[in-house]
C-alpha cells in the first residue's frame, strides 16, 4: 500500500513540474491610447523580464499591418508622424526608462533628425490579469513626466536580444488588426 502511496506522489509531483514548465504563451489584448483591456489566455515572461529584452537601441524596420483591411487608412502613428515616418527611427530605452526615439526618414510630412523624448516601461498587469506591455509617454520642452497623462501602450510579442516585435491594436470594422512594429538591435 505505501508502495502504490509513494508511486501515486511522485507520478503527481513529475505532473506538476512537467506542466510549470510550458513554453511561452499567447495573449489576446486591446489597447488604445492610455485606456487598454486584455484577457488573459496563458502565462508568459514576466514584466521584469521584458524589461530586460526591451532595454537598449533598436532600429524599427518595418511597421506591418495585420488584419487591416487595405482601405483602411492609418494618417498617423502615437498622434505624431505617419507610419513611414518611423520606419527607420532609433529608438533608445535605456535602463532608466528616460528614452528616445529619433526619426531617420525623409518624407513630406517627416522630420528627419527630430527627436522625440519619451518615458517608458513596461506595464505590469499584477493580479488583475493580462500580460506585461510596452508603455511610453511623449515629454514635450519643459514638461516633466509625472504630469503627462497620456501615453501609449503595445503588446509584447517577442524578444530574443536582437530582434523585438511589439503589436499595436487597432479597432476596425471587422474587429482588431494591428499594427506590428518589428525591430533589430541598433549596433550603435
Amino acid at each position: 500500500m505505501r508502495k502504490h502511496i509513494l508511486t501515486s506522489v511522485a507520478i503527481l509531483s513529475a505532473v506538476i513540474l512537467f506542466s510549470s514548465c510550458g513554453a511561452q504563451k499567447k495573449t489576446t489584448s486591446s489597447v488604445g491610447n492610455s485606456n487598454s483591456s486584455n484577457t488573459e489566455v496563458n502565462d508568459g515572461p514576466s514584466a521584469s523580464q521584458w524589461k530586460s529584452g526591451v532595454k537598449g537601441s533598436w532600429i524599427l524596420n518595418s511597421i506591418d499591418r495585420e488584419n487591416i483591411p487595405a482601405a483602411y487608412t492609418i494618417k498617423t502613428v502615437f498622434e505624431e508622424a505617419p507610419a513611414e515616418c518611423f520606419e527607420g527611427s532609433v529608438w533608445t530605452l535605456p535602463s532608466n526608462g528616460k528614452g528616445t526615439i529619433e526619426f531617420t526618414a525623409d518624407g513630406t510630412l517627416c522630420a528627419k533628425g527630430a527627436v522625440r523624448n519619451i518615458v517608458w516601461s513596461i506595464f505590469n498587469p499584477g493580479k488583475t490579469g493580462g500580460q506585461p506591455q510596452f508603455q511610453f509617454k511623449k515629454i514635450y520642452s519643459g514638461d516633466k513626466a509625472r504630469n503627462v497623462t497620456s501615453g501609449y501602450r503595445l503588446d509584447l510579442s517577442f524578444s530574443d536580444g536582437n530582434k523585438l516585435v511589439m503589436r499595436m491594436p487597432i479597432d476596425v470594422e471587422s474587429g482588431t488588426g494591428y499594427l506590428v512594429f518589428n525591430f533589430t538591435k541598433s549596433v550603435r
